[in-house]
């Protein structure tokens, strides 16, 4: 059986890549939903379609790999140990993991014990002249990565921001060709409230008329041909602003969401993929399986 192989990536900093031989199988035969509700659990979803196939629920397979993307500010260094320490436990059990974290500190990044077929490599970039650089070089650094690397390495590839936690298992219900997450902020938002790039200038124009949820840029990923068809493309309208002297709205996060209204993802993440601690847990989220840290935004940024 032809092993495939999956990868996940982080924002600004970290990537992690497996390799799978016998998940794919039911992953094929089982068409992924378009959405996922943000009020019911993915993987209840995702159980659901299995066994309405008359297919087992996944085990986990002895021969694996994952790989996942990261591009650190140096000042985030210092949330790597406890996202390592939390992806240990949580992140893809049973598989053969290896995190790549790009910093321009690479002396910073701390030693974390990682289990057996897990790995983690520090690779070198220049270090970023303002903050909004660890937004807007992030595409392109992802991009750059899946062209010399990635493509030859890995099948799927997700990115995820490092100053972040694992709090429960998050698992293969997660893969797709292509992998949205909701943003805590907006998931029971009307569309009109969402904040998209309403300037007709930029690249990242969202009308009135369009758009299905607002999507969080801390979490994307999928097939790694199609995130690299993604991330080119967020890449190219963010230069197409720079040149037109324009900043879209949310960086980085704007042409993600521009770029998901013409390019529907296959799969939609609920919040419990990527949720905000300090907001309420509303009750329909039974469980958060990934969420930001408290911080000093302002410290970082400076």
């Amino acid at each position: 059986m032809r092993c495939r192989r999956l990868a996940l990536g982080l924002g600004f900093g970290l990537l992690v890549g497996v390799a799978l031989c016998s998940l794919w199988l039911y992953v094929e035969n089982v068409p992924p939903p378009v959405y996922i509700p943000y009020y019911l659990p993915c993987p209840e979803i995702f159980n659901m379609k299995l066994q309405y196939k008359g297919v087992k629920p996944f085990q986990p397979v002895a021969q694996s790999q994952y790989p996942q993307p990261k591009l650190l500010e140096p000042k985030y260094t210092q949330f790597v140990q406890r996202f390592l320490e939390s992806a240990e436990r949580f992140f893809m059990q049973g598989y053969r993991v290896h995190y790549y974290i790009f910093t321009s500190d690479p002396g910073a990044v701390p030693g974390v014990p990682l289990g057996p077929g897990r790995l983690l490599s520090v690779i070198a970039i220049r270090r970023p002249s303002r903050w909004e650089e660890v937004s807007t070089r992030r595409m392109e650094a992802i991009s750059q990565h899946i062209a010399a690397r990635a493509h030859r390495e890995v099948d799927y590839l997700f990115c995820l921001s490092v100053d972040m936690v694992f709090r429960n298992p998050w698992g293969p219900e997660t893969l797709g060709d292509l992998v949205a997450a909701i943003h805590p902020g907006y998931f029971a938002a009307p569309r009109q409230q969402f904040p998209y790039e309403r300037r007709h200038v930029s690249t990242a124009f969202v009308a009135d008329s369009e758009g299905d949820f607002y999507y969080g840029g801390a979490v994307f990923g999928g097939r790694v041909a199609r995130v690299y068809e993604f991330t080119q493309g967020c890449h190219m309208g963010i230069l197409a602003d720079k040149a037109n002297g324009i900043m879209a709205a949310w960086q980085e996060e704007s042409h993600l969401n521009r770029r998901f209204i013409s390019h529907k993802p296959s799969k939609v993440l609920s919040p419990e993929y990527l949720w905000d601690d300090r907001r309420p847990q509303p009750p329909s989220l039974k469980l958060i399986r990934f969420s930001t840290l408290d911080k000093d935004t302002n410290w970082l940024r400076s």
